[in-house]
């Protein structure tokens, strides 16, 4: 039997209102409203470099029941050739206590331009993926979730 006004249902329903109409964030560090500390976050990893939106895709589940262990892969556009390489892959979120997640190194002989991995996501939120090039160009791709169980709920 299925109460209309169960939590769960409540839940589906704001998950997939979420997802439906929720479009990825743009890159916090060229959002007004984003905050302070992943603007700073970003800063310090591209400094004053412009960062550029695509050629980067993050999977990242829409609904998530636990924030203790979220899965997300990162995908970027690049031949992976000697001249032309993803140097990093740094992701970024916006509600943690500490924005900056984690920051993967990568080399031309990595074959593809790709991770996977799990955070700790402290609330629904968006995660950016930043990636460096080996030209120097920074770019960007982002997704949102929403969280039911929060984690990281320490104070810093």
């Amino acid at each position: 039997m299925n109460k209309p006004n169960s939590r769960r249902n409540f839940l589906v329903a704001a998950g997939g209102l979420a997802a439906g109409i929720a479009l990825p964030a743009t890159v916090a560090a060229q959002m007004p409203g984003a905050p302070a500390a992943t603007q700073e976050a970003i800063r310090r990893m591209v400094g004053t470099a412009r960062i550029n939106k695509g050629k980067v895709t993050l999977d990242l589940p829409a609904l998530v029941d636990n924030g203790n262990a979220v899965s997300l892969a990162v995908r970027v556009d690049s031949p992976m050739t000697e001249s032309e390489y993803v140097k990093a892959i740094h992701l970024f979120t916006e509600k943690n206590p500490q924005p900056d997640v984690a920051s993967f190194h990568l080399g031309p002989r990595a074959g593809r331009a790709s991770i996977a991995t799990r955070i700790r996501l402290a609330d629904s939120q968006a995660v950016i993926a930043i990636c460096e090039m080996s030209d120097g160009s920074f770019w960007s791709g982002s997704a949102n979730t929403v969280v039911t169980l929060a984690a990281c709920l320490e104070e810093i």
